[in-house]
């Protein structure tokens, strides 16, 4: 085999790979980065058994042939050359040697039949939505998805298709995030994608006008965004009801500056450590919106003024969880809406249902 490509495209492509690679496993090749010839390009694929990405790059093809290398020496050779342009040639002994006008290095391959078979993933596309507004969905739910496996299927975010509405939620046990928008639904669908793989496709995204298309089998998903496809196998289980968790009515409803709310709650967050993680209290009294917080540390209150409808209410908090739901918020005022101080809060945009973020409570002890 012997190709000759250019050398940022290569190391770009590595980097992007790379997320794939498991950097130790009980079967050597899956430590590589398989790379294929086709007539005017090569394809480079990673894969760890459960999450795979791969990519084509032009490249000038001298002789064919498939080769796997060693993904992280690989891509720290790729980066480290200074030649605009690299050529990859293989022999028979698998001997690899990476040149350019004033570098050549030689490693070992891999025989590419040692590399596991990547799973196929045929049929009609499913959905396609445009690529900046699939980053947004899932940078704005992937903060709630469980961090441990207690139940592994909320370790991911559950995508609905219907109706021309795509509809991303994760959820924790304390928290739940909701995303919907408008999206081209060839044939209605949910499944649920595993955090890390959801988090790979948000970053692989660029800033560019294009659609991410998907297509679903019975136990994969394939994703195809920023010229990359990536792969992944399914979380399977029942996913929380989480339609039922959502209070359909609320006896308090306000409307806070965002930024506002952040810079009180951090200010309050001070007096609270690894070692004191005593809860937030929020009291909303006519007008007035008061977050005291009370510690081994200290004791902190803070006001500011906001449009409150209904009736007065104190509720608490974890800190960081009402944190992070007024953080991903990302506009400029909220609407936070109670049904009692024992019920979960919800926050959504003053208009529109494109976000729906939804908060427990903590029980305040009587310190009367």
């Amino acid at each position: 085999m012997k190709f000759i490509c250019d050398r940022q495209s290569l190391s770009e492509a590595m980097l992007n790979i790379q997320k794939a690679v498991p950097g130790k496993s009980n079967i050597p090749a899956l430590e590589g980065v398989l790379i294929q010839t086709g007539e005017d390009s090569i394809t480079l694929s990673g894969y760890d058994l459960e999450f795979g990405i791969t990519t084509q790059i032009p490249a000038e093809i001298e002789e064919t042939g498939t080769i796997v290398l060693p993904a992280r020496l690989f891509s720290d050779i790729i980066r480290k050359l200074s030649d605009d342009s690299v050529s990859v040639s293989v022999d028979a002994n698998l001997l690899t040697t990476v040149t350019t006008k004033q570098t050549e290095f030689t490693i070992i391959g891999i025989d590419a039949a040692e590399f596991p078979a990547i799973p196929q993933i045929d049929g009609e596309k499913t959905l396609s939505i445009d690529q900046a507004t699939l980053k947004s969905m899932i940078e704005q739910t992937l903060y709630a998805v469980a961090q441990n496996d207690q139940k592994p299927v909320h370790t991911g975010i559950k995508f609905e298709a219907e109706e021309g509405i795509l509809t991303l939620v994760a959820v924790d046990g304390y928290r739940l995030a909701l995303r919907r928008e408008p999206a081209q639904i060839l044939t209605p669908c949910d499944f649920i994608v595993p955090g890390r793989t959801a988090n790979e496709i948000a970053k692989l995204i660029k800033e560019e006008e294009n659609q991410a298309d998907v297509y679903l089998s019975p136990k994969h998903i394939l994703f195809q965004v920023s010229g990359y496809s990536v792969f992944s196998r399914l979380l399977e289980g029942n996913f929380l009801d989480y339609k039922n968790s959502i209070p359909k009515s609320a006896n308090t409803v306000v409307t806070v500056a965002t930024r506002t709310f952040i810079d009180s709650v951090e200010r309050a967050s001070i007096i609270i450590n690894d070692r004191f993680k005593n809860p937030l209290k929020i009291s909303f009294e006519d007008a007035t919106v008061s977050v005291l917080c009370k510690t081994p540390l200290g004791k902190v209150q803070d006001e500011f003024i906001a449009n409150k409808q209904g009736d007065d209410i104190e509720i608490g908090f974890n800190n960081k969880y009402l944190l992070d739901a007024l953080k991903y918020a990302h506009c400029d005022e909220v609407k936070l809406s109670f049904t009692s101080s024992l019920t979960p809060m919800t926050v959504t945009p003053p208009e529109g249902d494109s976000f729906l973020f939804l908060v427990l409570p903590v029980r305040l002890k009587n310190e009367g």
